[in-house]
């Protein structure tokens, strides 16, 4: 049979430009940054000597506005979880231009803060997406924020710790653990924790879960603002059932922020619909 050598070429030149679509859709530069949209890129990390590609989503707007830098909100999905589950979690958000969504994906579904199955190291992971975000047009890198749930949730308490990334943070269903303390040079962050009076996966009084000794979730609230130097005295607010506790006056003009759900378990989402948009709220006077 005679080989067409044409046709190779042409199905050779085919197959990885297809191969090499969902990365290079945003090559197109603008003043030297490349173009804002709505993607799917993958971040290069060496995780126990193996180079692993691992994703991380962009969402967008559906029309970017070229004058203006939005503010970047992380959202760190839970144990097991995908990173797809925030699309349309914040989509609304998203899609009326508040905010540029990055959701990354957890190594075998999960973030390491120890005693996971992962090894990664998330930490320099979200440094390797803040240093490619630093690529792209009409983001706002010094308004970036982070929501995490539970497993999640920890991670971002970790990054709060050990980065300075990050304007503020709301970890929800997770608060500090003993083997995670707050460091000197730690930056002053705001947070506001929300925590389940009824989670049984996460105890709000604190105590051993999924290996990790979890603080008293009121006690964690009083670390961070003692760390950053908060009035000490926070202004206690009933909502409901449910109870508010705002430390204010921290470095940095920052604030912390502690909301106990009293028949909130470790989904909070049913009885806090509202949840995102309080967060963002929370976020938007940082």
């Amino acid at each position: 049979m005679k080989i067409n050598l044409n046709l190779i070429a042409i199905l050779a030149i085919l197959f990885f430009s297809c191969d090499n679509s969902t990365n290079n859709s945003d090559e197109e530069l603008v003043n030297g940054k490349k173009i804002l949209a709505t993607s799917t890129i993958n971040i290069n990390q060496i995780i126990e000597g193996i180079n692993r590609q691992r994703s991380v989503i962009i969402q967008t707007p559906p029309n970017i506005n070229l004058s203006k830098d939005y503010p970047i909100v992380f959202a760190l999905h839970g144990g097991g979880g995908k990173n797809v589950q925030w699309v349309n979690e914040l989509k609304n958000f998203t899609d009326a231009g508040e905010f540029i969504g990055i959701y990354p994906q957890g190594y075998l579904n999960s973030w390491n803060l120890g005693t996971e199955a992962s090894k990664a190291d998330d930490v320099a992971f979200i440094n390797l997406i803040i240093k490619e975000l630093e690529n792209y047009n009409n983001l706002n890198m010094n308004k970036i924020y982070a929501i995490g749930t539970s497993n999640g949730s920890a991670m971002v308490n970790k990054l709060a710790i050990n980065t300075s990334h990050f304007k503020a943070i709301a970890p929800v269903v997770s608060q500090l653990m003993e083997s995670m303390p707050i460091l000197d040079n730690t930056k002053s962050v705001s947070v506001f924790q929300i925590n389940g009076a009824k989670d049984l996966a996460i105890p709000i009084n604190g105590g051993f879960a999924f290996g990790h000794n979890f603080l008293d979730a009121y006690e964690s609230a009083e670390l961070w603002a003692s760390n950053f130097k908060c009035n000490m005295n926070p202004k206690v607010k009933t909502i409901g059932e449910n109870t508010q506790y705002v430390f204010s006056s921290c470095e940095g003009d920052n604030e912390i922020k502690y909301l106990r759900i009293e028949n909130g378990e470790h989904n909070l989402r049913p009885i806090y619909p509202n949840m995102f948009s309080d967060i963002w709220n929370f976020f938007k006077r940082f």
